[in-house]
């Protein structure tokens, strides 16, 4: 979380040299300045102490026992959750090689001792500005993407593409949706549809679903992608379960103070689909596309056919444990589809797990 709120404001530093008197004038020049400072004799108890607690800006030695700067950089750089922090070099080496390196494997600046404390002041208000912006980018997406998605995105960066996984595929939207929005006012309209996302998001999530597309009253859900999941298709099922729970929960509320009930209908198909970024390098979404998501699809505008309020594909169905009983429908062949595709529905009322 940014610690940095605004401008080149003081941060929490973490001072690593093994020269003990290096370390304790450097830290009183720093507290001077309104920063925090903790003190790490060498590159070992440093990585302990970043792993430990949230610093933001590592002041580093280059030669040290134990672990020297270089292995914290090499370090630092191949973990997710540290490689943001930035990292100022300071080193009586000035070679250029030396510099360079340090830059090459990730360090933010590289100042030679003996510091000059103007030149210091500045590299560090900098370094924190810096800081503060890249955490704000990352709150920034994780209130636009889920936080599979921004994981991935901040783990391995972004580029447009895809790759074939293995998961299971939701659609779920609510019934008459046009009927009952033409009945009540904009506002009632938005605020059921708020609650509705509300309450299908924390079912869909409690389960390891992600929800990538939101479309008026429809939501679609991804189980297994980005993260791989091995037990997708029943997540996805329990997942429908309490969302179906949810929902009469929510129609008792409504019931009581005269308000709209609703029903949903929520189509589920596993198998290989293609996971990745779609749009343009300035507007993208993570989604996933392929015959699996548009058999879900066409099973949940077949729940209004048939009458049920859960459907899945016979791949689900297959990966399904004992605990969830799924009963056998009469083969339909679906829009798009050219043979007669196996349907199963899965009771409501059984226990989402």
């Amino acid at each position: 979380m940014p610690r940095v709120k605004s401008g080149s404001g003081p941060g929490r530093l973490l001072v690593v040299d093994d020269n003990k008197v290096n370390r304790l004038l450097l830290a009183r020049g720093l507290e001077q300045q309104g920063h925090q400072v903790d003190l790490a004799e060498n590159g070992r108890v440093a990585l302990e102490m970043l792993r430990a607690s949230s610093y933001d800006l590592v002041l580093l030695d280059l030669r040290m026992p134990e672990m020297d700067g270089y292995q914290v950089l090499g370090q630092l750089t191949g973990d997710v959750d540290l490689r943001d922090i930035p990292v100022i070099i300071t080193s009586a080496l000035d070679e250029l090689d030396e510099v360079a390196r340090c830059i090459e494997m990730g360090a933010e600046d590289y100042l030679t001792k003996p510091l000059n404390p103007v030149l210091l002041k500045a590299r560090i208000g900098s370094s924190l500005e810096k800081k503060r912006l890249r955490d704000g980018q990352r709150e920034l997406i994780r209130k636009f993407a889920t936080s599979e998605v921004a994981d991935e995105l901040m783990a391995k960066g972004f580029s447009l593409g895809g790759r074939y996984v293995d998961a299971t595929a939701m659609f779920s939207d609510i019934r008459s949706f046009t009927t009952i929005a033409d009945s009540q006012s904009p506002a009632d309209t938005i605020e059921l549809l708020n609650t509705y996302y509300t309450l299908m998001f924390e079912a869909i999530g409690n389960h390891h679903g992600i929800v990538n597309q939101m479309v008026g009253d429809g939501l679609m859900a991804i189980f297994g992608a980005p993260l791989p999941q091995e037990d997708h298709c029943e997540q996805a099922v329990r997942a429908a379960l309490e969302m179906i729970e949810l929902i009469e929960l929510f129609n008792c509320d409504q019931a009581a103070q005269g308000k709209t009930q609703i029903r949903i209908g929520i189509g589920i198909a596993s198998g290989q689909v293609i996971a990745g970024y779609t749009g343009t390098l300035a507007r993208a979404t993570y989604t996933c596309v392929g015959n699996t998501v548009n058999l879900a699809a066409r099973l949940e505008n077949h729940t209004k056919l048939v009458g049920e309020p859960i459907l899945i594909d016979e791949a689900t169905q297959a990966g399904l444990g004992s605990a969830i009983r799924a009963e056998a429908q009469e083969p339909f062949q679906l829009k798009g589809f050219a043979q007669a595709v196996p349907i199963y529905s899965v009771p409501t009322g059984q226990e989402p797990g």
